[in-house]
């Protein structure tokens, strides 16, 4: 046996990892996030517990939240093997236009109070990564002012319509004339959800200064001078605020939205109407009969009804029932790349991703929220490789099932 012996420095230095100098401390820590939940853990870190909360959190007991993420835990392949799969295409077409990749950045509100940049950084990374972002009604950019920051984005505006109708058309026509192309009609807000965390946060719309936020400015310094150091955190396309978000949606938001104002949205809209908040198939037929362009089989990320159904369970029903005759897209509970996949292959068009990208930019704006699409689109691609798939239609005949379904 050879005896052992002291290694030279020059045989050991070689082996110590050396920072790559060209690459910020927090795009290193980022590129060290192996996963959306590792950016989450992240988030929850760099970000006020109000603030996560805000983001993180769902409908009362989030069970609605909690049933959509099972889902896709579930989900069960059957990988087909020798197939060539050196090139994948992750490209599909949405509503009239190809997108680089089988995912939408959704509409968020409030999306400042995560990072001071905002709107305009997920916009920018939309942009880059090809693929459609919604800016919400309930946004903290204006619709001009994110036309103008991100021109080559692919731009959708969200509709929330309000008592005044008035001012959801000045909405809707401001929206047409700077370039969006799509308009995603949210109809599943009614009323505001009961969001206990918030209650218990004592989170307000905008954040107040109280003697209990003193600990938080003090645990999170960087954030609270982002806060006090940029414009105002205010809604860009509504005068009213105050109270949790839940309660400025029950007390600014039409509940008398029916059916019949789909002809009042193409009479103020040029462009393609997407309804999002769909959760039965009654309601996904009621939308094809009203001539949609498309529909989202949305719980609204959990944050509305509690104890309420899973979209991805619902998927293959809505698909065969009205898939030939309006688009089907779906969000809610997707937290990976594989997620997504699943989506596909349960017949959605393709995926939209909120709160994956929320946690990004509380991790670290737009570098954040692009190490988020970095993940999810390394994830979709490996997937497609590894079930056997070159395209997105190609993922549409994959063998797919739920565990503890037929």
């Amino acid at each position: 046996m050879a005896g052992r012996r002291m290694p030279r420095p020059s045989e050991v230095l070689p082996l110590i990892g050396r920072p790559d100098r060209s690459r910020t401390a927090l795009q290193r820590r980022l590129e060290r996030c192996a996963s959306v939940w590792d950016v989450r853990t992240m988030a929850r870190r760099r970000a006020p517990r109000a603030v996560f909360d805000y983001a993180d959190g769902a409908a009362m007991s989030e069970a609605s939240l909690a049933r959509s993420r099972d889902a896709y835990r579930r989900v069960e392949f059957t990988p087909r093997v020798l197939r060539d799969v050196a090139q994948v295409d992750l490209q599909v077409e949405i509503l009239g236009q190809r997108s680089a990749l089988p995912f939408v950045f959704a509409p968020t509100g409030f999306t400042r109070m995560m990072h001071h940049s905002g709107e305009r950084a997920v916009a920018a990374v939309a942009a880059d990564k090809g693929i459609p972002y919604g800016l919400s009604t309930l946004g903290t950019t204006s619709i001009e002012d994110l036309a103008n920051a991100c021109p080559d984005a692919r731009r959708w505006f969200q509709l929330y319509v309000s008592r005044d109708r008035g001012s959801a058309e000045g909405l809707m026509r401001r929206a047409d004339e700077t370039g969006y192309d799509t308009l995603i009609l949210t109809v599943d807000t009614a009323v505001g959800g009961i969001r206990r965390r918030e209650v218990r946060n004592g989170l307000t719309i905008p954040p107040q200064l109280r003697l209990s936020t003193l600990a938080e400015m003090a645990r999170h310094p960087r954030w609270w001078f982002d806060v006090l150091t940029t414009e105002p955190l205010t809604f860009a396309s509504l005068s009213s605020s105050g109270g949790t978000v839940g309660d400025l949606l029950t007390r600014v938001f039409d509940p008398g939205v029916t059916g019949a104002d789909i002809t009042w949205i193409r009479e103020n809209w040029s462009g393609k109407v997407m309804l999002k908040g769909i959760q039965s198939r009654a309601d996904a037929e009621l939308a094809a009969d009203l001539g949609v362009d498309a529909i989202v089989l949305s719980n609204h990320g959990g944050r509305q009804v509690d104890m309420g159904n899973v979209p991805l369970e619902l998927l293959p029903e809505v698909v065969a029932a009205v898939g030939d005759h309006v688009e089907v897209y779906i969000d809610g509970g997707i937290m990976s790349g594989t997620d997504i996949v699943a989506a596909l292959a349960f017949g959605a068009r393709a995926a939209l991703v909120g709160r994956a990208y929320l946690y990004g930019l509380m991790a670290g704006g737009e570098e954040g929220v692009r190490r988020v699409a970095e993940i999810l689109e390394k994830e979709v691609r490996t997937t497609m490789q590894l079930i056997g798939t070159r395209t997105v239609a190609e993922v549409r005949t994959a063998e797919v099932r739920l565990r503890g379904r037929p």
